[in-house]
């Protein structure tokens, strides 16, 4: 008896829209990790001193650094936004007043509370700022 292997084309993830947008998602991964190295080049230059914090810092002004952060902004919102989305399937069933709560306001509760924390984050730093 011999076990059935599915044939996989080099494509194979182009036919379905579906698998199209999981493999956009699973490809932010590179921008995140990048953003991520650059965070610590960062934190090493601050290590150097104050002169080689802020070269790193005008350097982040760049029009290639700026186009980088935006592409790399609308990756880290679309990771999130499915993640969100995915919330009501991983969750155990949520009863509120004998009802189970609808999956859209999980969804809408999470993107609020996370919009939410990050405008206090914002306002925090910027009233905090020396």
């Amino acid at each position: 008896m011999k076990t059935y292997v599915r044939p996989m084309t080099a494509w194979w993830w182009r036919r379905n829209p579906f698998y199209r947008w999981y493999m956009v998602r699973e490809a932010s991964c590179v921008f995140i990790t990048a953003y991520a190295l650059e965070l610590l080049v960062g934190l090493a230059r601050l290590a150097q001193g104050r002169a080689a914090f802020e070269a790193w810092r005008e350097s982040l002004a760049s029009p290639g650094a700026v186009v980088f952060h935006v592409v790399t902004l609308a990756f880290v919102a679309y990771h999130a936004w499915t993640w969100f989305n995915v919330m009501p399937k991983t969750l155990p069933f949520v009863r509120l007043g004998g009802r189970r709560v609808p999956d859209r306001m999980i969804v809408v509760t999470a993107i609020g509370s996370a919009v939410a924390a990050s405008i206090a984050v914002f306002l925090a730093v910027w009233w905090y700022r020396p």
